[in-house]
């Protein structure tokens, strides 16, 4: 019914990963990285891209080693570009594109690999130019302003407000 008005059905993968978000955002941490492995083993490697890209895209939150979240922030981009290039979810992938490259730029930083952490706020600001002038834009420019702040630039990609960006 909920298709014949239009809206898409919900999804079942995705409404599991948002529920240990929910448990993560909530302290249990260990319980979260559990339930995401257990849910990682489900998909598989060849499991639908962008449920892929949203699992290993939270899992990475939930591990201590920078190795390790760095490893599934790289998965989570792999199976972006595999979303994309299947055209699954373009709008959502295109989204996340910003934030995926947050992530990495984060990462790397945190491995003392500036170099490799500017290339991808680098590569964020160019995803985050195709975002929509709303609070996720928004968010995703204060984020990159901040990691930009930790790097020590003040280039073309600071944030300001979506109605002044060229």
């Amino acid at each position: 019914m909920a298709e014949r008005q239009g809206q898409a059905a919900p999804d079942a993968v995705l409404t599991r990963i948002g529920q240990v978000v929910m448990l993560h955002h909530a302290g249990d941490r260990e319980e979260a990285r559990h339930r995401f492995l257990g849910l990682w083993a489900e998909l598989g490697e060849h499991g639908d891209p962008l449920h892929r890209c949203t699992l290993a895209h939270y899992l990475a939150d939930t591990h201590d080693d920078p190795a390790d979240e760095l490893a599934w922030d790289l998965r989570a981009l792999m199976a972006a570009e595999e979303a994309r290039e299947a055209a699954v979810a373009v709008t959502a992938v295109t989204a996340l594109y910003p934030l995926l490259h947050l992530d990495l730029a984060d990462d790397y930083l945190g491995l003392g690999r500036g170099d490799a952490a500017r290339t991808h706020l680098r590569w964020a600001r160019d995803a985050a130019a195709a975002l929509a002038d709303d609070s996720y834009g928004e968010g995703v420019w204060a984020a990159i302003a901040r990691l930009e702040a930790r790097l020590g630039e003040d280039g073309p990609g600071t944030w300001t407000p979506p109605r002044q960006r060229p």
